[in-house]
């Protein structure tokens, strides 16, 4: 158990470094990931005003079936490009949120850009 609670201190203290330095704003809102081994939730957030702007995760009708895979990393991402398209977002902070930048969180960041999304 010391293992797992060494990790997970670890990823905490890298999200509070990355926090420090990434604030979403109206015009650039921030592009929040979180993971657990059954669900993944994205949100963007505006923290000026501390409101989401646009959300998507697993627990969607649509995204149910899916698992916190590379695929459905990409499907979920995509779909929140579109949201923010439709909102006329065209920029974002991304926050890993302490995640290492590989497997899934890369897959979101990708689909993400894919859809027109800059960061």
């Amino acid at each position: 158990m010391d293992k797992l609670k060494r990790k997970i201190k670890q990823r905490l203290n890298r999200k509070i470094h990355i926090r420090k330095r990434v604030s979403g704003t109206t015009e650039r809102p921030r592009l929040c990931v979180f993971k657990s081994n059954m669900r993944l939730y994205l949100q963007v957030i505006d923290d000026t005003c501390g409101k989401t702007v646009a959300a998507a995760s697993l627990l969607e009708k649509e995204f149910r079936s899916l698992r916190p895979n590379v695929e459905s990393a990409t499907k979920l991402g995509a779909a929140l490009g579109s949201r923010l398209k439709e909102k006329k977002i065209k920029k974002v902070v991304f926050d890993r949120s302490g995640y290492k930048y590989h497997g899934v969180v890369k897959a979101v960041a990708d689909a993400v850009r894919g859809a027109g999304i800059e960061f």
